[in-house]
């Protein structure tokens, strides 16, 4: 089973420091729900392993995150692909939870929905908890200079850089992932 681990914020669509907190919020990045069709359509499973801490701080409730991933997945639908899953931690960062990147919770939750190992799969994502969670699962971290990333890419030390496969977007990343097919 060939399936790619993405990121929400900063990866799929444009972050926010505020929370994205409603539908109207949510603005997918130029090009990223196109690249999630076609990965859908080359026979990836497309799963998103999101850390939703609003949910916990009261910033929204569970049917505005329902709404938002509505949103996203009917996006992908309308150009043919599909939207798997979609895995998130509602926890605050100081709690002590398993599922909150960089612990590994989510990517648990995902190898157990699908069935599959994730060892060696992409996880593309714009923040060192992404790639450090990754990184522990024995995932092959893609980091993208959307979001956070560009702040990431310029905190890791160059030996830290050299590991990873860094592009502008998920849509400049596309022909590496799908180079995996």
């Amino acid at each position: 089973m060939k399936i790619i681990v993405l990121d929400r914020d900063g990866v799929v669509n444009v972050d926010s420091d505020e929370h994205i907190k409603s539908e109207a919020e949510w603005q997918p990045i130029e090009g990223s729900i196109e690249t999630i069709a076609e990965l859908s359509s080359a026979g990836f499973k497309v799963a998103i392993a999101t850390n939703q801490s609003g949910l916990g701080r009261g910033l929204f409730a569970e049917h505005d995150l329902a709404n938002i991933h509505h949103k996203l997945c009917y996006m992908v639908e309308e150009l043919g692909g599909i939207v798997d899953g979609i895995f998130y931690c509602p926890h605050l960062p100081a709690d002590v939870c398993s599922c909150r990147k960089p612990n590994v919770g989510l990517l648990q939750q995902i190898e157990r929905e699908f069935n599959c190992s994730l060892s060696g799969t992409f996880f593309v994502g714009d923040s060192l908890s992404d790639i450090k969670a990754a990184r522990a699962f024995g995932c092959t971290p893609v980091l993208v200079k959307t979001g956070k990333g560009l702040g990431t890419l310029q905190r890791l030390s160059s030996a830290e850089r050299a590991e990873l496969h860094v592009f502008e977007n998920l849509a400049a990343a596309k022909q590496l992932l799908l180079s995996f097919a």
